[in-house]
C-alpha cells in the first residue's frame, strides 16, 4: 500500500532530518511518498528538504513564494498525493510518527478520516484553554463530537482528500467538512511531544480568523444548497418581532390615543420589518443564483453509482 505524507513546513530546519527518519521507521514496510510544502520558510529548511529529495526519490518538495498559510499548503499537498492513505502531520516533531500503525488500524475499521486527539498536551496554558473552547464550540456547531478538531496529525483515505477544498483557516474544520460530505470520522488519542526546536508560528489573531472561517464552514456545509433556510429564518424572526411592536403601538394609538410620533419603538418596529423583508429577499435571490449557475447543486455532493451488465443492457434498449 502506498502511503502519502503531506507535511507543511515553516522554519523547522532543525527537525526535518529527524522527522524523515522517524517516518521511515514506522511505515511497517509500506510504500511511501513524503511531500514537504515549504510555506515561505526563511531558514535552511528548503536546502535540507532538497537534500532529502535528492537522496530519496520518494521525497517531493514544493516551495511557495511566500507564506500562504497551512490550509493552502495542505491543499497543494492533497492535490499531489497519490497514496491510498494520506497522512498530515506537523514538521515540529510534536506529532510522533510512532502512532502511524494505530491510525492505519483505525482506518481499517471503516473510517475515512481518523483524527488525532492530543490527550496530554505539552503546550502552555494560554494555548490549551482557547483550544478547549474552540473544540467545544466547533463540536456543538457541527454536531460532530471530537475532542480535538485542531490536531494536525490525521489520516485520510484518498477519495476524501480529493474532494476537499481548503483556504483561509479551514484546515481546522476538515473533520466537519468531511462529515458534511458523508465520510465517516474517527478519533484516536496520540502522543504529543514538547517542542524541541523553534517556536510556535501561531498568534492570537488566528482565533479571529478561525471564527470567521467557522461561519464560512457552517454556511458551506449546511446552507449552500438552500440559503433561504438561513436568511428566511432570520427574516421571519425579524418580521415577527417587528409586527409585534407595531401591533402593540397600533393598539395603544386606537384604544388609548397615545401619540406615536415621539416613540422610538415605532422606528424599531418598522426597521425590524424592513430588515426582515430584506433578509427574505436575499435568501430568494441566493436561491435563484444557485439554481442558475449550478442546478446540480441540489444533488448530493458525493454520488457512487454501480451499474451491472443487465442494467447497462436495459439502458441501451
Amino acid at each position: 500500500m502506498l502511503i502519502s505524507f503531506v507535511i507543511p513546513v515553516l522554519n523547522e530546519a532543525e527537525s526535518l532530518n529527524q522527522l524523515y527518519q522517524e517516518i521511515l521507521a514506522n511505515i511497517a514496510g509500506n510504500s511511501y511518498e513524503i511531500i514537504f510544502i515549504d510555506d515561505g520558510s526563511v531558514d535552511a529548511g528548503f536546502r535540507i528538504m532538497t537534500e532529502l529529495a535528492q537522496a530519496d526519490r520518494n521525497v517531493k518538495v514544493i516551495k511557495f513564494r511566500r507564506n500562504f498559510g497551512k490550509a493552502a499548503a495542505l491543499q497543494k499537498g492533497f492535490e499531489l498525493a497519490q497514496g491510498e492513505v494520506v497522512f498530515t502531520l506537523d514538521a515540529d516533531l510534536q506529532d510522533n510518527p510512532v502512532e502511524i500503525p494505530a491510525f492505519l488500524a483505525k482506518l481499517d475499521e471503516g473510517f475515512d478520516l481518523v483524527s488525532g486527539w492530543k490527550k496530554k498536551r505539552h503546550d502552555p496554558l494560554h494555548k490549551r484553554l482557547p483550544s478547549r473552547l474552540f473544540n467545544s464550540v466547533t463540536a456543538s456547531t457541527f454536531k460532530l463530537k471530537l475532542k480535538d478538531y485542531n490536531c494536525g496529525f490525521k489520516a485520510y483515505r484518498k477519495p476524501l482528500v480529493k474532494e476537499l477544498s481548503l483556504y483561509g483557516e479551514m484546515h481546522r474544520y476538515i473533520p466537519a467538512l468531511a462529515h458534511a460530505l458523508g465520510f465517516r470520522i474517527g478519533e484516536i488519542p496520540v502522543q504529543h511531544r514538547a517542542r524541541q526546536f523553534g517556536e510556535s508560528k501561531y498568534g492570537m489573531e488566528r482565533y479571529l480568523r478561525g471564527f470567521f472561517d467557522l461561519l464560512t464552514v457552517k454556511m458551506v456545509t449546511h446552507y449552500v444548497k438552500s440559503p433561504l433556510y438561513l436568511f428566511g429564518r432570520a427574516g421571519l424572526l425579524s418580521c415577527f418581532f417587528g409586527m409585534i411592536i407595531t401591533l402593540y403601538l397600533t393598539a395603544m394609538k386606537i384604544f388609548w390615543g397615545m401619540p406615536l410620533s415621539n416613540r422610538p419603538l415605532l422606528l424599531l418596529g418598522i426597521l425590524l420589518i424592513l430588515g426582515g423583508l430584506q433578509f427574505i429577499s436575499l435568501g430568494l435571490i441566493s436561491e435563484l443564483i444557485i439554481n442558475r449557475i449550478n442546478p446540480s447543486q441540489r444533488l448530493p455532493l458525493s454520488i457512487e453509482t454501480t451499474l451491472n451488465a443487465e442494467s447497462e443492457q436495459d439502458g441501451k434498449t
